[in-house]
């Protein structure tokens, strides 16, 4: 018996991407990061320390640091963005913790879009940035046995 092919509209077709991949994120000054696609987690993490939150024009904004290459600590972004919640997060380790999560742009490949991010310390992890399935939902289609589809690093 010859299984019929899985047919799909032919409306607009996504790009595929893999478990992994380059992106950008431009209004945090962050140029290349390595991110883990991981439709397992709802909400995208990224990689900071030294959050510190301050008032500007009645509303919450925070400082944060982050390391956007993986295994290097000498390569240090300062980032400010506006608090746009609170939110309680269960991590990897499955232990519930306070996060402050904010918006920010993120291009990979040649899409951009608005993300919620929740700032955490992942220098135990082995990538800065995890995207989960919130930022990634109805934009691709996810290949999970491929990496960088979307691209390679740039030389340099």
């Amino acid at each position: 018996m010859t299984e019929k092919p899985i047919r799909t509209p032919k409306t607009t077709a996504k790009p595929v991407i893999g478990w992994r991949e380059w992106v950008s994120l431009p209004q945090l000054g962050i140029e290349r990061i390595k991110a883990k696609v991981d439709t397992g987690a709802r909400t995208s993490a990224l990689h900071a320390w030294a959050i510190e939150p301050y008032e500007c024009d009645n509303e919450l904004w925070v400082r944060f640091q982050l390391h956007p290459i993986q295994r290097n600590n000498r390569t240090v972004v300062s980032c400010t963005a506006r608090v746009i919640d609170r939110r309680a997060v269960r991590n990897t380790g499955g232990k519930q913790e306070m996060r402050y999560v904010i918006t920010t742009g993120v291009t990979l490949g040649n899409v951009s879009w608005p993300i919620e991010v929740t700032l955490t310390n992942r220098d135990k992890m082995g990538f800065r940035l995890l995207l989960g399935r919130t930022a990634v939902k109805n934009r691709f289609l996810i290949n999970a046995g491929r990496s960088y589809l979307s691209g390679r690093k740039s030389a340099g």
